[in-house]
């Protein structure tokens, strides 16, 4: 079998798997954050944090919500990496230096997962299973709570609340992201991937000298790490290390988790707004772009020049042979399309057109099909712009499952849309025009840039992932990119909870045959373009000068 053809079967089998689990899982998550009754263990958990979870949240006090949890999460883990070095199962691992500290407590808490050290050679059993890995189930739990609270303000009207934040986090947490991680770690143990709490151990000779390994809850991580779309791994070689993806069987299997909640929450969106084929529109949008993503980063990696590629078969320089160049290929962008950050190989060696690629995956929002929870608002959001053009075209009011988008609609969604070009565009001026920053960079040219560039887009875009080369263990980096994703996770919260609350406490207007039918494959289309358009080209510029400049060279 050729290796066109594996990756071609493999992203076959995996989209069937997607479409199996894309009804029984988008009814359940409906039913989850439709129901008015409360599990036993979901009833001490609120006694415990004192909250009531029956009453109703107008916007500002979901926001709240939001902020106050995810500030206690930040400040609980900075603490617990500080206090490494004297806590039990610390491995003998000093405590993290503030810097880093802060940034990896920011990068966790925001569902980013940007690893600016060695996990293996940095972090405990205690640092890494009582705070890295509970951050990874409520940061995703914390996603989707905005993305439901957003749904609500479609389903709602005349009202301004948007449900109880602290029940659909618990929910999130207890009710989904649990069962479905316990179930994947079984079967990523089955697979071969450790779980233990052993200790450092020598594994042999490697090139002259002892090679050691320690040990962890790796397979469990690892099945949070991708459902939630994390993607910090507990190894610094993250999904191509064999303790935490051994097989391609494996491999493909993270694959699936990555993409299954933020596929599948599209269903649970239209069973929430009373119209299944809205959902199914949002699911042609992101289906359409995941596949044209993966087609060309395919194109890209087979289609190569010179003797050596094609002898080889493909682009395999930062691959893991296991895998081969079509399963890395659909993991680079699964990984990059949703705020995940995991990789199975390094994206800096792909083709200078692969590595773009990647980075546009990212600045398109990661909405396709996204984050989980994050991915389904940045997609809605991008829904109202779309409206909001066909409007202008046709010279109507526009209107979107039954709501007016007025001037306070379009300006909080124009919002959304421009502070993460803005932070990282910015971020990166400062990083080339200064000095210092600059010494980072492994490579100099298109390439150097397209480090810093791919970096601040990641950290910007909760992604987590790096274009390796780039050493951004230093001050400047570890402190601004974590301002980078602090802004680039809560600002953008601010504005779709507060279009919520605006959409909630609409009266619905009654669809006419004027009105623009959203649910078509026409306004798929529209969508699709709109999405390209305005995100894709607000980066050309900077993309010309890394990524477009050296695959064209």
């Amino acid at each position: 079998m050729g290796p066109v053809l594996a990756g071609v079967l493999q992203l076959l089998a995996l989209t069937a798997a997607l479409a199996l689990a894309y009804k029984p899982l988008g009814t359940y998550m409906a039913k989850v954050y439709s129901s008015d009754k409360h599990l036993r263990v979901e009833k001490w958990i609120y006694k415990g944090i004192g909250a009531d979870p029956d009453t109703e949240m107008r916007w500002p006090a979901y926001l709240r919500g939001v902020l106050a949890f995810s500030v206690a999460g930040v400040l609980f883990l900075y603490a617990l990496q500080r206090l490494q070095g004297v806590l039990p199962g610390s491995l003998g691992f000093a405590s993290i230096d503030p810097d880093q500290a802060f940034n990896t407590a920011v990068s966790f808490v925001t569902n980013t997962n940007w690893q600016s050290y060695y996990g293996e050679q940095a972090m405990g059993h205690v640092v890494q299973t009582a705070g890295l890995a509970v951050q990874n189930f409520v940061s995703a739990a914390v996603g989707i709570a905005v993305a439901v609270a957003l749904v609500r303000g479609f389903a709602r009207s005349r009202t301004g609340e948007l449900g109880n934040f602290w029940a659909d986090l618990v929910r999130g947490v207890v009710r989904i992201l649990v069962p479905l991680a316990a179930v994947a770690a079984v079967v990523l143990v089955a697979c071969g991937a450790i779980q233990n709490f052993s200790g450092i151990h020598e594994v042999g000779q490697f090139m002259g000298g002892t090679q050691e390994w320690n040990g962890g809850a790796v397979a469990s991580q690892e099945a949070i790490k991708e459902l939630g779309t994390n993607g910090g791994g507990y190894f610094n070689a993250n999904s191509s290390h064999p303790f935490e993806n051994p097989t391609p069987f494996s491999n493909l299997f993270e694959i699936f988790l990555i993409l299954l909640i933020p596929f599948s929450i599209s269903r649970t969106f239209g069973l929430m707004v009373g119209s299944v084929k809205q959902g199914y529109a949002i699911l042609a949008t992101m289906a359409t772009i995941w596949l044209g993503f993966v087609a060309l980063m395919m194109w890209t990696e087979f289609s190569h020049h010179g003797p050596a590629f094609q002898a080889a078969g493909g682009a395999y320089e930062g691959k893991e042979v296991r895998f081969g160049v079509g399963a890395s290929s659909i993991f680079a962008v699964s990984t990059t399309l949703t705020s995940t950050g995991a990789v199975d190989s390094f994206h800096s060696s792909f083709t200078g057109l692969g590595g773009g690629i990647t980075m546009l995956g990212m600045m398109l929002g990661e909405i396709a099909p996204g984050g989980v929870g994050s991915g389904l608002y940045g997609m809605l959001i991008m829904a109202i712009i779309a409206v909001f053009i066909a409007g202008l075209m046709v010279g109507r009011t526009p209107e979107y499952l039954g709501k007016k988008i007025g001037s306070r609609e379009i300006k909080l969604a124009a919002c959304y849309i421009l502070i993460t070009p803005a932070l990282v565009l910015v971020f990166t001026a400062f990083a080339m025009a200064l000095p210092t920053p600059a010494n980072s960079m492994t490579n100099s040219g298109a390439h150097g840039f397209s480090e810093i560039l791919y970096a601040y887009t990641s950290g910007a875009n909760n992604n987590g992932s790096a274009f390796a080369g780039l050493n951004a263990d230093t001050q400047w980096f570890n402190t601004t990119i974590g301002l980078a994703m602090l802004l680039g996770r809560f600002l953008p919260m601010v504005f779709v909870l507060a279009l919520a609350g605006s959409l909630a406490g609409q009266k619905p207007v009654p669809a006419t045959a004027g009105t623009l039918r959203t649910d078509k494959p026409l306004y798929t289309g529209l969508l699709v373009g709109t999405i390209i358009i305005i995100t894709g080209l607000t980066y050309f510029p900077a993309l010309a000068l890394g990524p477009l400049a050296e695959g064209l060279a």
